[in-house]
């Protein structure tokens, strides 16, 4: 098959999605594929408008891998950037790119790529792309929108409180620390602050004043101090358990990236009750949500053995740190194996 796989854009996950991309890229050569990475910000010359010409060359050019650097990278400098050169949203050629594949393998993460915008407008334009569609995405990358889910659908979530800037003015607070201040709609730990209980109201609204600087809407949540889990699903079964456990601090955009950082045990070592519930859960939000394909779950266990589901991610990471195809190794699923099971499943949404 001729595939794009789309990647890049604009996020603050940006280079997340570059390494996803290229790795997915090179698993779908091996797997005898056209593939090719397509940035969404990218400006491509195709001779003589063969988009379909261009992806079947490009086997002889695969893409190295790209590997996840330590910090974000300056999105706002690659937004005027990519204005200047009169961008408004896709660059040259990408979508014609994506219209002339058999298929587009959503290789993005985070906003403008997993929040369902991009999904929509390759369902306008009847192009058949991987994972779940605009809508269930949307919901899922906005953390207030899925705990309003998760509480409708009796799915224990730690308490929490939106703040919106307007009411960050007027002094509206209910969780007090320790609490996680977060960004309602950013990834990979990006815009996340723990703020303990030896901190008072100046730390607590420093961090709050720092995830505004991401995002007009913010959410202040209970801290849970426990064991972290993760569990993914594929074609509504759940795959095994991650435990993680970070060398230190939390589970922060460097430890989810930077090999060696984390330790990572899958299966998880719980009992057979306990892992079963997680596995429960987690395919109960994603059916809950209307992802599609695959997903993945996270969680937090207290010292009581009490679960708490954080949130759904709707296109899970594919970098050489990722969870859910350790998970899918754990259930006997190689990487390049996964990739391909995740575009046949993707196009049984079109049948």
């Amino acid at each position: 098959m001729n595939i794009v796989v789309l990647c890049g854009g604009l996020s603050l996950e940006r280079d997340v999605s570059l390494c996803t991309a290229s790795m997915v890229t090179q698993a779908l050569l091996k797997k005898n594929h056209n593939a090719v990475m397509v940035d969404v910000i990218g400006d491509y010359e195709v001779s003589n408008n063969d988009c379909a010409a261009y992806i079947e060359t490009c086997r002889s050019r695969p893409e190295e891998i790209i590997l996840v650097g330590k910090d974000a990278p300056d999105i706002a400098a690659m937004k005027q950037a990519f204005a200047k050169r009169g961008g408004s949203g896709f660059g040259k050629n990408v979508l014609e790119l994506c219209s002339a594949a058999d298929i587009v393998f959503m290789a993005l993460h985070g906003e403008d790529g997993e929040d369902g915008k991009i999904q929509a407008v390759l369902d306008m334009m009847g192009i058949k792309y991987t994972g779940s569609g605009y809508l269930a995405s949307a919901v899922a990358l906005n953390k207030h929108f899925t705990k309003m889910l998760f509480t409708a659908s009796r799915i224990a979530t730690p308490k929490y409180t939106v703040i919106n800037k307007d009411e960050f003015k007027k002094g509206s607070m209910k969780i007090m620390p320790p609490c996680v201040v977060k960004s309602s709609t950013s990834g990979s730990s990006i815009g996340v602050f723990i703020v303990d209980s030896t901190q008072g109201i100046d730390e607590l609204d420093e961090a709050k004043q720092k995830a505004f600087a991401l995002d007009d809407e913010i959410v202040v949540e209970q801290y849970i101090d426990g064991r972290e889990f993760t569990c993914g699903v594929l074609d509504e079964l759940a795959l095994p358990i991650v435990e993680i456990i970070p060398n230190e601090g939390f589970y922060d955009y460097e430890h989810k990236y930077q090999v060696g950082a984390t330790l990572e045990i899958c299966p998880a070592k719980l009992d057979k009750k306990t892992t079963q519930k997680i596995q429960k859960i987690a395919l109960k939000a994603h059916k809950m949500l209307g992802m599609q394909v695959y997903s993945r779950t996270d969680f937090l266990m207290d010292a009581n053995g009490e679960l708490y589901c954080i949130e759904v991610n709707s296109l899970p990471g594919m970098t050489p740190t990722s969870l859910v195809p350790q998970e899918a190794a754990a259930a006997g699923i190689s990487y390049e194996d996964l990739c391909e099971r995740i575009i046949e499943l993707s196009l049984k949404k079109y049948e």
